[in-house]
Parts: structure tokens; C-alpha cells; sequence
């Protein structure tokens, strides 16, 4: 490993001051992945492997070292989460540029978002399996050289491929990032709190996309929202080769025909999610890849039940704790990625803004994103995650039933008030679900933990845009067929050519006069309303969830209670 390397510390005996046992949980049980729940089997170092990383050493850090280490994790995750959404508010000028027509415009977003939730599971097995070090250095490079490439791109197809090539770095290098801060931060409140920080990274950098994207795209052109990845790549890559320690390995073998049938399950549900609003629901494409999806998927799950190391580890979602918090992430993605999309749309169509003062506007949530994140890592190492998970999607569902009560008129000093309320819903909940997860699963499978929270939110995300988009798009055209004239245009159409149309807007559907085009308008922000309800119904309904499961004791996956003595003694009989 290169840089500096802190001294060694040797473990503290038993009965000495400093030494600690193995943590038991409240139950007295040990905790599935401790010391003390695993038979001692001495190993050795593999040969790239310094002995000290070996699982079972003691390797302590200083604090400036650790600061490095997050700073330099949380850089490489803000750029893979920024592209998310920051290409959106560049796809009008992509379109002038390139010449690309809607189904073009479609696939430079869609490109990222399939690689990058089919191959996460992937990455997060590649990283324990061959080092998190190794895939997160490789995922950065290949992240940056995508980011060259979409910013170099001539065509659409190209930068296409370039946003694909984005996708696979992204899918490599995030799951690592919380493998190795887990590594590195060894003590659970302080990890706790690392943790907290990395989300709020990760959530800002989703939600700042919007923020970032209009003024480079504004000032500097479409491929400056490509550009800025590169000499920061290229940093990170130079201080991640030289800060980040190499992480104990699974010594399990690749399980690939769970990850072929994972990636062509996955890849063939986010495909059908995103076109099922575009070519309708009964379209043979969409019902094809959905088929596809279900028999990969079922094939996967079959597969996990029976191998001796699963590519994914089912009891991490069947799991009362951590099943719980990973289904708050796939409804966070639901809810948060659905009102983004839209409420943008909502903000430029409807009220006329600018691409800059429409990211502007969603700048409170980024702050508060960040902040609340930071500070729900400390109040989960205090007080555990299910408070701050419920209170989370409370706010976040709270937040997408307040802007129901605003329509065509709206002035921003009127809803502005949502978007700290938003952000802090979205900071807490994405903290205190990768907590969780993290916390209950085994170290030498902290890649798979990793990459299963952000793949399930990733997923959410796409699925939240294909429901929510198929309500709005069904009652904007309901209520639009009542105000169009006979042998004017069709209300379906033009309810599809603003929802699915890659930016056309709502007044360029059809030279409308002044009176109908006010009407299109107002149909689209009932059509908003009913998908608000939607994502805010599902947010709400996790939080009661998320109340009722997660009360009591911890129980990691893996872990089983305790027999009761009525059990007991009925198995004696």
C-alpha cells in the first residue's frame, strides 16, 4: 500500500484496561459477524495482503488519517451520486447540439441509471472477493474516463456509451465506500457518525444535480456538466492510491451464476420501469423485458437459497431489522427521485422558470440534506436508528403532501418553506437506513451490504419515476379532455409529450391558444398532486412500518432469539 502507514497496536489481554469483549447485543446472543459468534479459524495473509490487514489484527488510525480517508471516499460517492440527475437540466442543449430527438435524450439518462443499478450487487461482491481498494480505485478511473468521454462526445450514441461507462465505475466504486470506512472506523460511534457524514455526501450529491447542472449548463455549455468530473477524478484517484488501507477479503468463492442472473434480472427490471411510461404498459417490449425480469430474479433468489456464500445474503432482507430498513431505502428512492424529476418539471413548465432558478430552488434541501445526515449519524450512535428512520420518512412524506396545496399560481415564498423539511426527511433517512444495514451485517460482507442499500434506493428511484409518471400522466389527461375542443389535439398526447417528451414543455404541445394552453397547465398540476400522493402514501406507510418492526432488541441477520422457557419446555416434552 502506498503512503504512510500507521503503527500497529496489539489487542489488549483479557482483564487488562482497554480490552473489550465481543459485543452480545441486549439479548446476550452474540451478534451475527462478531468474534464471537464464528469459530476461530487462524488464516493466513493473502500474498498482496499485509499481514496487518488480515481480519482479527489491530490496525489503529490516527484522526487525521481517518479524515483523509472520508474525505476521499465521500469525493469519489458525491460524483457518482451527481450524476444521477445533474445531466437532466443539460438535455435541451444536448438535443440542440447533437441533434438528438427524444428517444436519444431518453438513453443518455437511462444508460447510467441501468448499468449502475444492474451491476451494483456486482461491485459489491467483486470488492470483497478482490479487495475494496483495488474495485474502488478501478471504478474511480473508470468513472473519470467516462466523464472524458461524454464531455468529448460528437454524437449521442457516443455519449451513450460514455454515460455506460459511468455507470459500471459508479456501480464499482460505491459499495466500497462504506466497506472501507467500516474498516477504518472501528469504534461503533464513531463509525456511526462516518457514516452519517458519507450519507450526507451521498444525498447532497443527488440532490445538488439539479442545483449544479443549470448554471454550468447556463454559462459553460452541456459538456461542463461532464468536464468538472475530471481533474477531480484524477485527484481523487492520485490521494485514494495513497490514503485508502487494503480491507479484509472474502475468502468465498465468485458466486457467478448469481451475478449473471442477478444483472439480467435487474438490468431487465429498470429497463421496463423506465419504458413502460414511454411505450405503455401492455407495449410486448415492456411486457417482455417484465417477464424476463421475474424469471432472472426468481432464478437469482433460487440460487442464493442454495449456495454456501450467496452473492446477496437473503436474511439481510428478511431480517426484521435490516429487511425493514433496506425496503425504507427502495421507498426513499421512490418518493425523493419521483419528486425531483417532476417537481422540476413543475417549476420550469408551470411557473416559467429557468433551468438555473429552478436548481436554485432546490438548494434549501441540499443544505439540510447534508447537515441532517451528519447529525443523524451521531444521534443513531446514541439512541439506535429506528427513531430517526420513522421521523425521517415522516418528513419526507410530510413534505410531498404540503406542495399539493400549491398550484399554477404559486409563488416560491409560499412553498419555499418544503425544501428544508424535504432535505432534512431525505439526510435522516438515508443516513439511519445505511447505518443500519451496515451495522448488521458480518465485516468480510460489508461490500454486499453496501451495495444492496444503494442498489434497492437506486431501483426505488426508477420505479418511483415510472408509478408516479404513469399517475400524473393518467389524470393530467383526464382532466385535460374536458377542456380541449372537438378535433383539437388529443389530451393523451399531449398529456405524454410533456411527461415522457425530453423536455418539449407545456407550452410548445400544439400552438394552443391562451385559454387552453392555461388549461394544460392546470391539468398537469392536478396530475402532479395525485403522484405526490402517491410517493407521500408510501413514505408514510414505511414510517408506520418501521415503528411497529424495529421496536425492541436488535436482532442481526443471522442471529436468532433466544428460547423462551414455555419453548423450552415444550421441546423437552
Amino acid at each position: 500500500m502506498a503512503g504512510a502507514r500507521a503503527p500497529l497496536r496489539p489487542s489488549p489481554e483479557p482483564g487488562t484496561r482497554g480490552h473489550r469483549p465481543a459485543s452480545t447485543g441486549r439479548t446476550g446472543a452474540p451478534e451475527y459477524g462478531t468474534a464471537a459468534s464464528r469459530p476461530h479459524r487462524p488464516r493466513e495473509a493473502p500474498l498482496d495482503v499485509p499481514a496487518q490487514f488480515v481480519e482479527g489484527s489491530a490496525m489503529a488510525y490516527s484522526a487525521a488519517r481517518k479524515r483523509t480517508v472520508l474525505i476521499t471516499l465521500c469525493t469519489g460517492l458525491f460524483m457518482a451520486m451527481l450524476d444521477n440527475l445533474v445531466v437532466t437540466t443539460a438535455l435541451p442543449s444536448i438535443g440542440t447540439a447533437l441533434r438528438s430527438g427524444t428517444s436519444g435524450l431518453q438513453w443518455v439518462v437511462e444508460a447510467y441509471s441501468v448499468v449502475f443499478a444492474a451491476l451494483l450487487l456486482t461491485g459489491g461482491t467483486l470488492g470483497d472477493r478482490y479487495g475494496r481498494r483495488r474495485v474502488y480505485l478501478a471504478g474511480l478511473a473508470l468513472f473519470t474516463a467516462g466523464s472524458a468521454l461524454c464531455a468529448l462526445a460528437q454524437d449521442v450514441e457516443v455519449l451513450i456509451a460514455g454515460r455506460a461507462v459511468q455507470g459500471i465505475g459508479a456501480a464499482a466504486l460505491t459499495p466500497g465506500t462504506l466497506a472501507i470506512l467500516r474498516h477504518v472506523f472501528t469504534e461503533p460511534g464513531e463509525r456511526a457518525r462516518a457514516i452519517g457524514v458519507n450519507s450526507g455526501v451521498s444525498g447532497a450529491g443527488l440532490a445538488i444535480g439539479p442545483v449544479l447542472g443549470g448554471p454550468l449548463v447556463d454559462n459553460f455549455g452541456w459538456a461542463s456538466a461532464f468536464w468538472i468530473n475530471v481533474p477531480v477524478g484524477i485527484a481523487g484517484l492520485i490521494v485514494a492510491a495513497r490514503v485508502l488501507p487494503e480491507v479484509p477479503r472474502s475468502t468465498a468463492k465468485p458466486d457467478l451464476a448469481g451475478q449473471i442472473t442477478a444483472v439480467t434480472g435487474l438490468a431487465a427490471l429498470v429497463l421496463t420501469l423506465i419504458e413502460g411510461p414511454v411505450h405503455g404498459w401492455t407495449h410486448p417490449l415492456v411486457l417482455g423485458g417484465l417477464a424476463v425480469s421475474v424469471v432472472a430474479l426468481a432464478a437469482f433468489v433460487a440460487l442464493e437459497l442454495r449456495v454456501g456464500a450467496p452473492m446477496l445474503d437473503l436474511r439481510l432482507l428478511t431480517s426484521r431489522t435490516t429487511g425493514t430498513a433496506a425496503l425504507s431505502g427502495f421507498t426513499v428512492g421512490f418518493g425523493f427521485f419521483g419528486l425531483t424529476v417532476f417537481l422540476t418539471m413543475y417549476l420550469q413548465y408551470v411557473l416559467g422558470w429557468s433551468a438555473t432558478s429552478a436548481g436554485l430552488a432546490m438548494l434549501p434541501a441540499t443544505v439540510f440534506t447534508g447537515l441532517t445526515a451528519f447529525l443523524t449519524g451521531r444521534i443513531c450512535a446514541r439512541f439506535g436508528s429506528r427513531l430517526p428512520l420513522a421521523g425521517g420518512l415522516l418528513l419526507l412524506g410530510t413534505g410531498l403532501a404540503g406542495l399539493t396545496f400549491h398550484g399554477a399560481d404559486a409563488a416560491f415564498a409560499e412553498f419555499g418553506w418544503l425544501m428544508p423539511v424535504l432535505g432534512t426527511g431525505f439526510g435522516m433517512t438515508v443516513a439511519a437506513t445505511s447505518i443500519t444495514v451496515l451495522e448488521g451485517a458480518p465485516p468480510e460482507r460489508a461490500g454486499m451490504a453496501s451495495a444492496t442499500v444503494n442498489m434497492l434506493r437506486e431501483v426505488g428511484g426508477v420505479a418511483g419515476v415510472a408509478v408516479m409518471g404513469a399517475v400524473l400522466t393518467a389524470r393530467f389527461a383526464a382532466v385535460l379532455r374536458g377542456e380541449l375542443p372537438a378535433g383539437g389535439p388529443a389530451a393523451d398526447g399531449v398529456a405524454h409529450s410533456v411527461t415522457a417528451g425530453g423536455g418539449t414543455g407545456l407550452g410548445s404541445t400544439g400552438a394552443l391558444p391562451a385559454r387552453l394552453e392555461r388549461a394544460v397547465e392546470e391539468s398537469f398540476v392536478a396530475g402532479l398532486h395525485l403522484a405526490l400522493w402517491v410517493g407521500a402514501g408510501a413514505l408514510l406507510a414505511t414510517a408506520a412500518l418501521v415503528l411497529l418492526r424495529m421496536r425492541g432488541p436488535r436482532h442481526e441477520f443471522g442471529t436468532e432469539r433466544p428460547a423462551t422457557a414455555r419453548q423450552e419446555r415444550r421441546t423437552a416434552a
